[in-house]
């Protein structure tokens, strides 16, 4: 059973991480997927718009002539790069106005923090293939600085001076032709929380689920400990079941060999007492209840309880002070349980003396039963009235036994509306006092 537990507690926790291994990688695809689409988004959006710019700036450009006359002046190194890039950044700065106007109504709103930049990668003189600039030249860049840009574009275009040959009329003749390639890069520095903003019902949800595996498993390791435990504690109470039956079967066996050595006529009542001690017995066995029959007990009856016990017990000392002089309406084979109980209690927990006083006033029975044994902790004397319970620690002599004694007084004092009190001390023995109320 335990080798199957663990087993079981194996694939369990096997399956466990597995579901939670697929979760974490369908998480993560999620988020490439989500990035991805968001990235996609935007990159058509400022394609689209920065396009539309290099068109309108380089319709102008060829109807103006400066762009060139500066490159060529730069080509021939007649301006300084200085003088040169202060030309490009004032010349686009209504379209880095726009932009900054597009970026800010389109995506901040959205709550995106949208980082951009536009360059001049190569500015190339086509004649002779000269490079005019040897880096890119940052024409755009908003104040927030790329760190892992996203390439949003790349395009490419011509600029030249031309004239027109008169000679051959509608031909156009260029010169000094520049090929100037661009690229327009971006980056969402936010892109993580906007992607996890979006993906919250579908990370809650996989939550729920991994968290309903693990209480589901974790419920069922718990179900199956305490199964585990239920079956030792079956075992435990199918080995010490004899222990309930250990007196009457003892005096038994002492009954009959007295009666085979010579006749004694107190011998036979002995056995009857022991016989109706066992029913009584396997009847608490399988009912928690008082019997409908009962016999009514007598004074003697008390005596013998307690002749019985000096019988199976001969190295204890019983002492009994009975003051009970009439019948009383008490179940005769309860109130032996409930006093040879109480007396075996006593000498399995070391006891070497016992005292039992029985009495009755004032329309109530009172039973008494103090011994030298090892005593109780206080805090335990919350508890030893429960089924199935035994002491374990001060257990000297090792008794085996099932718990049900003191649960079976309780019950019986109960049924009969009395009360029972109990004080221990370790080492100093205990006390037990029963109250009964009863009417004539």
């Amino acid at each position: 059973m335990i080798a199957k537990s663990k087993i079981l507690i194996s694939v369990f926790a096997a399956l466990f991480l597995l579901l939670l291994g697929i979760q974490v990688y369908f998480m993560y695809k999620t988020y490439q997927v989500k990035e991805r689409d968001i990235y996609r988004s935007v990159n058509d959006g400022l394609t689209h718009y920065t396009d539309n710019l290099e068109d309108i700036q380089e319709a102008k450009e060829r109807n103006d002539d400066s762009l060139q006359e500066i490159i060529i002046q730069y080509h021939n190194k007649e301006i300084s790069k200085k003088d040169f890039l202060h030309y490009f950044i004032e010349n686009r700065k209504s379209a880095r106005e726009r932009l900054i106007h597009y970026i800010e109504s389109r995506y901040q709103k959205d709550g995106y923090e949208i980082s951009s930049r536009i360059r001049y990668l190569s500015i190339v003189h086509l004649p002779d293939s000269a490079k005019v600039i040897t880096e890119p030249i940052v024409i755009f860049e908003t104040k927030d600085k790329i760190k892992n840009p996203h390439i949003a574009s790349n395009g490419s275009w011509e600029t030249s001076t031309t004239k027109r040959n008169d000679t051959d009329k509608g031909h156009v003749e260029k010169r000094n032709t520049f090929l100037v390639k661009t690229q327009t890069d971006f980056e969402i520095r936010n892109i993580k929380s906007i992607v996890f903003k979006e993906l919250t019902l579908l990370i809650i949800c996989c939550i729920i689920l991994l968290s309903g595996v693990l209480l589901l498993y974790i419920f069922t390791i718990r179900n199956l400990i305490k199964q585990q435990k239920q079956v030792e504690f079956l075992h435990t109470i199918v080995d010490n079941i004899s222990h309930e039956f250990k007196t009457p079967i003892a005096t038994l066996k002492i009954a009959s060999k007295a009666l085979k050595k010579e006749w004694n006529p107190e011998t036979l009542p002995l056995v009857d007492r022991q016989i109706s001690r066992l029913e009584s017995l396997m009847f608490q066995l399988h009912k928690d209840e008082i019997p409908d029959e009962m016999i009514e007990i007598q004074p003697e009856d008390w005596n013998f309880f307690i002749q019985d016990l000096s019988v199976t017990y001969p190295d204890i000392d019983f002492n009994l002070e009975n003051v009970i002089s009439q019948n009383l309406p008490f179940d005769k084979n309860l109130m032996e349980t409930v006093i040879k109980n109480l007396c075996e209690n006593s000498v399995k927990y070391g006891a070497s003396a016992v005292k039992v006083n029985i009495s009755n006033s004032s329309q109530q029975l009172e039973i008494k039963v103090s011994d030298n044994g090892q005593g109780m902790e206080t805090k335990e004397l919350n508890n030893i009235f429960e089924k199935f319970y035994r002491i374990q620690n001060n257990n000297i002599h090792n008794s085996k036994g099932l718990g049900l004694g003191l649960y079976f007084v309780k019950k019986i004092i109960a049924n009969y509306g009395g009360k029972i009190n109990v004080s221990s001390q370790l080492n100093l023995g205990s006390n037990f006092i029963i109250s009964i109320p009863y009417e004539n």
